[in-house]
């Protein structure tokens, strides 16, 4: 009778739902899903590391999801949030299309969803709480413009575009033909997907350098990694970066800051990956049915020769 009391015991324990996380002074724990892109940059590293410290930061349980690089593994993220019944969802999307059906059942559920970092396109923006990212139109054109006021507006540009179909891709792209299109004389000459990595980045410099040679002015990359794969390809080809061919980046993370220091890099205009305190404050916002902006941007700045060396002790990436 004792055995058979235990069981029932057991049985009953095991049926019980889980307790709520408890956070230090009592209340209810968030919990919060983050679907992140991967890990292809050391700027995405960095925007990881600072949504993980401010949850933690904050005694937020963070349910993190590496997509590695593919939007499918991301939309199943946002279903295993939904079945978990998270209190919010933060997303880093990989691409601009592509969200409406899941996104969808994240409403369903009434789960707020705060975008960080890059933009999607769906029917109804009703469909996420807000989005904190860069001005990346901006962030072209602010690079477009000191390039061609640099060379008086005579310059042939190879550029390492990002991820097809991303929201930076798209508009730094878009961005930057804005700025030098008030510069008749500076002119892309090849653009090519270099899918934000510096292997890739590398990759398709040594191409460009095949076909293009000695016509190549100046190298347009769309974030650090593929500028500091360029660098190598371009020494490995015998020319000398920031002297023979300018290299242009954005993100401005400390790995190529040093490089425009040391005068390889010409020109980088900074996006910040310290989303965290941000993504936060909109989280703990949505959760609490507070009206939030549809865009926070992130300010930036351009930095070259004339400012790096004063700033880079003061870099926080």
């Amino acid at each position: 009778m004792k055995h058979l009391l235990a069981i029932v015991v057991l049985f009953l324990a095991s049926c019980s739902p889980s307790p709520e996380p408890v956070a230090k002074d009592g209340t209810k724990k968030l919990v919060v899903g983050f679907s992140q892109i991967g890990a292809e940059s050391e700027w995405r590293a960095l925007e990881t590391d600072s949504i993980k410290k401010e949850a933690a930061r904050r005694g937020i349980e963070l349910k993190f999801a590496d997509a590695q690089g593919r939007q499918e593994n991301q939309i199943k993220a946002l279903k295993s949030f939904v079945a978990q019944k998270v209190d919010a969802i933060v997303l880093a999307p990989q691409t601009k299309l592509g969200w409406e059906n899941v996104l969808e059942e994240v409403a369903r559920a009434k789960i707020p969803l705060v975008l960080v970092d890059r933009g999607i396109e769906v029917k109804d923006d009703a469909l996420y709480a807000t989005l904190i990212a860069s001005d990346f139109v901006e962030e072209g054109r602010m690079i477009g413009r000191w390039l061609g006021e640099k060379t008086g507006g005579a310059c042939n540009v190879v550029e390492l575009a990002g991820t097809v179909g991303s929201d930076p891709a798209i508009e730094r792209a878009k961005g930057f033909a804005e700025a030098i299109a008030a510069f008749p004389g500076v002119r892309v000459i090849k653009s090519q997907p270099a899918e934000f990595t510096r292997a890739k980045g590398k990759e398709v410099m040594e191409a460009f350098l095949k076909s293009d040679g000695d016509a190549i002015g100046a190298v347009y990359a769309h974030n650090d990694d593929m500028a500091l794969g360029a660098l190598q390809a371009l020494e490995e080809a015998g020319k000398q970066p920031g002297v023979d061919v300018l290299v242009l980046a954005i993100d401005a993370a400390k790995p190529a800051f040093t490089e425009l220091v040391a005068g390889k890099i010409s020109a980088l205009v900074e996006c910040s990956p310290l989303l965290g305190p941000l993504a936060f404050d909109a989280v703990e916002k949505a959760v609490r049915g507070e009206a939030l902006p549809k865009r926070t941007v992130v300010p930036d700045r351009l930095f070259d020769a004339s400012n790096a060396a004063a700033e880079l002790s003061k870099r926080e990436y």
